[in-house]
């Protein structure tokens, strides 16, 4: 009964059911969105979706991971000293856009598709990391 009171175990019920319920929740959808002929769920499975959802999260945070850690070992070193008061103006700046942001600010460039939402979304979680990284090693 104690597992009943944990938050988490209603919110892996919850995405559970939607994960389940989604695919059959056409008729709700078709009377809230009457305009729209066939839902991008409908589409492909929607298992298919999750799974490339994910791949775009774990494909993105590497990359994040990756670009924003050599780039914080790169100014913390006494070679990269002199950029690193320029990295971490950038990086407070930067992280001062919505994510929504970034994304309309990369559609007109890079166009849509999962290559342009993964730069976006590496580009976006760059910042944190190299801060994370400059605080921790300066």
């Amino acid at each position: 009964m104690k597992a009943l009171r944990e938050p988490l175990w209603w919110l892996i019920a919850l995405f559970i059911g939607l994960l389940v319920g989604l695919p059959y929740s056409a008729p709700l959808f078709s009377r809230l969105f009457p305009e729209l002929p066939r839902p991008v769920y409908q589409q492909e499975s929607f298992w298919s979706l999750t799974l490339d959802h994910g791949w775009l999260v774990v494909a993105s945070s590497l990359a994040a991971t990756v670009v924003g850690l050599g780039a914080g070992v790169a100014v913390t070193r006494p070679a990269g000293s002199a950029f690193r008061p320029l990295v971490e103006t950038i990086a407070a700046i930067g992280q001062t856009f919505p994510p929504v942001a970034v994304l309309a600010m990369a559609v007109p460039v890079l166009g849509f598709g999962w290559l342009p939402a993964l730069i976006a979304l590496a580009l976006y979680g760059i910042l944190p990391v190299l801060q994370g990284t400059l605080a921790g090693l300066g």
